[in-house]
């Protein structure tokens, strides 16, 4: 296929793609599904080999956010019934991550809900922060915190921090159907911020929300344009109480193709599978293997991922090794330390009734799985040991 020799050859130069050629990837159809990952897969190895970094989540903070993000189940007026808690001591969230670690992530995040950080927040996660430092030699932390104010990112890069999320989620021309508390030029100035105080940023998107293909695109070419080390890409979990609950909009093929696509568009970057994938990609996650580069270990903010150990066996069985803590995730031409951090907060949805177009290929989505979306009960906040 010319359309995918045409993409390989500028993914392998680091040459952006046209637009008209990243649409042309979603509208592919089932049948060349596979020729669309093989080619994929051969710029995600180019840059990134056969290795898999590994991330894990630890949630400081959760529910009980002033925010109205229609796709978050930890929203302003959220129903969902999801763990809520006030902020984990140091010596709590250090012993979450240490599970993670030991699981074998090389990076943990460090996520709280709210709009942003107070001063006291930060001084509080930088406490954090040097606590898992201290007991996890060599680990990476990033810090999701919502939007940062005057020398907080400062702050918690003096704290230790080695890089910031803040996703974008979706495109411009549709944020305001998504959240009305903040604007999508807010969340930009935040990573902004973050890249200014040296720090790793991380800014990735949220398929599946009834966004159009050129809303995809559209947010895909606002990232490489912003240039975070890492793009982590998640897919709407519907959470029940949320007002997203119903939108399934989406295929293990049609996820397939947006990864395709993010990869063509970031050839070079850490593309991360984030929140999601259990759920939408279901046994066809070890093909998104070939895009990607990064996923998440075990469980999410608010939802429970598969058993740590069935990530590290489709890992292997897949033929992929995980990144050790040696290794730079990053080509040696981006000179960071590596991607960032980020996924969807537990449940999201899409907002409005624009359709969808070209989601499912040449079949139909399927009913709603609701079955699959399950409440995390374990782990940071609970008595119970943390899944990794």
């Amino acid at each position: 296929m010319d359309l995918l020799n045409t993409l390989v050859d500028k993914g392998l130069r680091r040459a952006l793609p046209t637009r008209e050629e990243a649409l042309a990837v979603l509208a592919t159809t089932d049948d060349d599904l596979l020729e669309v990952v093989a080619a994929a897969g051969k710029v995600r190895r180019q840059w990134f080999g056969r290795r898999v970094k590994l991330n894990y989540l630890v949630n400081l903070k959760s529910g009980l956010c002033p925010e109205d993000c229609s796709y978050c189940s930890q929203r302003l007026g959220s129903e969902a019934g999801i763990l809520k808690y006030t902020w984990l001591k140091p010596d709590e969230a250090s012993k979450a991550a240490a599970a993670g670690v030991a699981g074998g992530a090389k990076r943990v995040c460090l996520v709280a809900s709210g709009r942003g950080p107070t001063d006291r927040d930060v001084d509080r996660v930088s406490e954090t922060i040097e606590a898992i430092k201290e007991q996890n030699e060599g680990v990476e932390v990033c810090a999701c915190l919502g939007l940062l104010s005057g020398g907080q990112a400062e702050r918690l890069r003096s704290a230790g921090a080695d890089a910031y999320n803040h996703n974008l989620n979706t495109s411009e021309g549709t944020y305001g159907r998504i959240t009305s508390t903040h604007t999508y030029a807010d969340r930009v100035e935040t990573v902004q911020q973050a890249q200014a105080a040296g720090l790793s940023a991380c800014s990735g998107m949220i398929a599946g929300m009834g966004e159009s293909d050129a809303d995809l695109v559209d947010v895909v070419f606002s990232l490489r344009e912003l240039d975070p080390d890492s793009v982590p890409v998640n897919f709407l979990i519907p959470f029940e109480g949320t007002p997203l609950a119903k939108e399934w909009n989406l295929t293990p093929q049609r996820c397939l193709r947006i990864l395709a696509m993010v990869r063509f568009v970031c050839p070079d970057i850490e593309v991360r599978l984030a929140g999601g994938r259990e759920v939408h990609l279901r046994s066809l996650q070890p093909l998104a293997l070939h895009l990607v580069n990064s996923i998440f270990l075990g469980d999410y903010l608010t939802s429970e991922g598969q058993a740590g150990q069935a990530d590290l066996d489709m890992i292997a069985d897949a033929g992929f090794e995980v990144e050790g803590a040696e290794t730079t995730t990053l080509p040696a031409h981006r000179a960071r330390a590596g991607g960032g951090c980020g996924t969807q907060g537990g449940g999201c949805a899409p907002c409005g009734d624009a359709p969808v177009e070209g989601a499912t290929g040449t079949g139909e989505v399927p009913a709603a799985r609701t079955d699959l979306v399950t409440v995390r009960r374990r782990g940071a906040g609970t008595d119970l040991a943390p899944n990794a």
